[in-house]
């Protein structure tokens, strides 16, 4: 996997990084902190002999079961809705790929919602959800660093969606939680995580030491 992470050449990373640019005619904040900031910190940090090591962020995973909805469509909708909202895009619903009785859970049902975000839409609700968002959680003490899988992708649970800026408390027909899944090119978790702390992830104090890369 580490390997697969590394196919993309300099070339590709410019032409993702055009793309961002071309799609508002503008660059995302963090993008921009990316280029100018983080990836010099980064080579410092990790000595890295070309910018081709450097880890970034590859895209955003977000998702929500919605387990009631196979009661009440309008749960459902009402989910789509705001994770729209939030987002910026259009969510995709997913189903039950077998039959549970004991859940009455019927193959093909409804059980949660799912987006995946790239490019602009990935830094800017990146942006939102640290300097926005994150701080609206009741006491909120920073993220843990027992997330990461091993593979350099972080998740975060979150446990209220009102948190999002984007969404009316008083219109809210549902509360629901979501899972937030930071996929990276990093190698190691200790990469992802510096690279995450680069961008502002307000993470609490740590408790692996980080090791420096052996390339």
């Amino acid at each position: 996997m580490a390997k697969e992470k590394q196919k993309k050449s300099v070339t590709e990373k410019k032409k993702e990084e055009q793309t961002v640019e071309q799609e508002k005619g503008i660059t995302p904040r963090l993008l921009e902190m990316y280029k100018k900031t983080v990836v010099n910190n980064l080579m410092n940090q990790f000595k890295y002999k070309n910018v081709m090591q450097v880890p970034r962020l590859e895209k955003i995973c977000v998702n929500t079961g919605v387990g009631q909805a196979t009661q009440d469509a309008k749960i459902l909708d009402a989910v789509v809705k705001d994770m729209e909202a939030i987002v910026g895009q259009k969510p995709v619903i997913t189903r039950a790929k077998k039959a549970i009785s004991n859940f009455k859970l019927r193959q093909g049902l409804p059980i949660g919602v799912r987006v995946t975000l790239r490019s602009i839409r990935m830094y800017e609700f990146m942006d939102r959800f640290i300097n926005i968002a994150v701080p609206r959680i009741r006491d909120f003490r920073g993220f843990s660093d027992k997330s990461f899988d091993g593979h350099g992708n972080y998740t975060v649970g979150v446990k209220e969606h009102i948190i999002f800026p984007e969404i009316d408390i008083d219109k809210v027909a549902k509360v629901f939680g979501m899972d937030i899944t930071f996929v990276t090119t990093a190698r190691t978790d200790q990469e992802a995580y510096a690279l995450l702390k680069e961008f502002g992830v307000p993470f609490e104090k740590r408790q692996i030491p980080i090791e420096k890369s052996s390339t």
